[in-house]
């Protein structure tokens, strides 16, 4: 659900000579970084989703006999899939697998402009795909409960987040905001040289702990979004899955204000509270010269 981007030396792109003249880009060298943003939140969708479904559809009587899990398998499930989204990408990306992650780095740490609507449509897209592939390893399951054919939010929920039904969108909103900002200053604190940032190779262990802190102590409410990409992309996927226009007319909007642009603004007060107490580098539109 996020990672850190580390400025590097621009690599010198593989290519072709032609007998003409013509230099043509290697492909895959072009598309690398996008393919890894989308690489590594379909990781982050298969563990995600995968955990709810198991623990929502498996504790169903019509599915299994036991429960396959609690709350807390949720919460684990998440982080770990937000651990191996970065480990896989992180790499090739520095491993952003958040929308709103890309734009905070963008904003505060000099990330190219350029490289952000094809990094976030990259995130947007393997979220898609990756829902795609759970919704279809427990395609029997979800008819067992809800009827062959029939498709209602209650497992349209399975993949992308709607709030509980006592929170206002202003509350959940906030809430969303909330675990963002916090979020955010942990992923700043990973990546401050002039703080304590985890010894090379541990960060998604760190990302793993703190994906799982802020589902056990901010979740409950609203499923904590916390990443745009992690629940536009499912919600496309459920739209075009049977679910109909009811994923996105829910409560007014709710898709937009509370797990898209919540987890937006959480970022970048986020980033803004840390480079203003703490954060001394200049790379940050707050300690330009």
């Amino acid at each position: 659900m996020l990672a850190v981007w580390k400025p590097r030396t621009p690599k010198t792109l593989n290519q072709i000579t032609l007998t003409n003249g013509l230099d043509i880009v290697c492909i895959s060298e072009y598309i690398k970084e996008p393919f890894a943003e989308f690489l590594g939140v379909m990781i982050l969708i298969i563990f995600g989703a995968g955990v709810v479904c198991q623990v929502i559809l498996g504790g169903h009587p019509a599915v299994a006999s036991s429960e396959k899990g609690n709350y807390l398998s949720i919460n684990i499930g998440w982080g770990v899939g937000t651990a191996m989204g970065v480990w896989v990408s992180g790499g090739i990306t520095g491993g952003h697998i958040n929308p709103a992650i890309t734009l905070m780095f963008a904003v505060f740490r000099g990330f190219p402009w350029k490289k952000v609507p094809i990094f976030i449509f990259a995130q947007v897209m393997g979220g898609l795909c990756g829902a795609a592939i759970v919704y279809g390893n427990y395609f029997h399951a979800i008819d067992l409960v809800e009827g062959r054919g029939v498709r209602t939010l209650a497992t349209a929920s399975l993949f992308s987040t709607y709030a509980a039904g006592y929170m206002t969108n202003v509350s959940a909103f906030f809430d969303e905001f909330l675990g963002t900002a916090v979020l955010a200053i942990v992923v700043l604190a990973i990546n401050d040289k002039n703080n304590s940032p985890p010894p090379a190779g541990l960060g998604p262990l760190v990302l793993f702990l703190l994906v799982t802190g802020i589902g056990t102590a901010l979740g409950m409410q609203t499923g904590y979004a916390i990443n745009p990409a992690r629940d536009l992309g499912p919600r496309l996927f459920t739209a075009m899955a049977g679910y109909g226009k009811e994923v996105f007319t829910f409560r007014n909007q709710y898709w937009l204000w509370c797990p898209v642009m919540g987890p937006i603004l959480g970022a970048l007060v986020g980033a803004l509270v840390y480079d203003t107490m703490l954060y001394t580098g200049n790379d940050s539109i707050i300690n330009r010269p």
